[in-house]
């Protein structure tokens, strides 16, 4: 008998054993890699998209009565001095700075115009939405380089009937128009402290957390 051959195949045996226990205890399913394994010296994020109730500070230089402290309407719409009815949901701060701007041309000349977002709100796909077994069910606004344990510090963490190592992140590709699931290991990253677990999230991502069976 050759006793080599035989004690390679035991070690190929019991290494398979082991991948394929690693793969049941956090669920199997698609991964994605540590946020500490990924750059964080990234271009900036997608920028800010405004929402529905976000609310903004638009500031008219040499001209601050021009300016004002608004909230952004159910119907996306707000309302300054001068400007009845200007749409803003869907744009830039940059983007909706530049119209203010173009509509004040009217009244002066060479209007310098910023918009700032003091509190926002924003549309689903630059919301992170959190659902399921946790002590708070939320959608929060994303922001960059923002990572799962971000996500669940913001809801407060787990609740008591969470199964955590069975969550799932739900992410939709613009571009292929398909949503992909990944498996977390949410036990693992909260109650063990498992940076490994710890992944960075995207603007739009779904966290689903189930309750345990018993």
């Amino acid at each position: 008998m050759n006793f080599g051959r035989v004690s390679r195949s035991v070690a190929a045996v019991s290494l398979l054993a082991v991948m394929v226990s690693g793969c049941a205890s956090n669920g199997g399913g698609k991964q994605l890699p540590p946020a500490s394994f990924v750059s964080t010296q990234q271009g900036p994020s997608e920028e800010y998209v405004i929402g529905p109730l976000d609310e903004l500070t638009v500031f008219v230089w040499r001209n601050p009565e021009l300016g004002a402290k608004v909230q952004v309407r159910p119907d996306g719409r707000i309302t300054t001095p001068l400007i009845t009815d200007m749409p803003a949901v869907g744009k830039t701060p940059a983007m909706l700075a530049d119209d203010i701007k173009l509509a004040l041309t009217q009244y002066i000349e060479k209007p310098l115009v910023s918009v700032i977002v003091n509190n926002f709100s924003g549309t689903f796909s630059q919301q992170v939405r959190i659902v399921g077994a946790t002590d708070k069910p939320a959608s929060i606004p994303y922001r960059a380089n923002m990572t799962l344990l971000d996500a669940m510090i913001a809801v407060g963490g787990l609740n008591e009937y969470a199964a955590g190592n069975r969550a799932r992140l739900v992410r939709f590709d613009k571009q292929t128009a398909k949503q992909t699931e990944f498996a977390l290991r949410l036990n693992d990253l909260i109650k063990k402290g498992d940076t490994r677990a710890n992944v960075l999230l995207a603007p739009g991502d779904v966290i689903i957390i189930p309750e345990s069976m018993f």
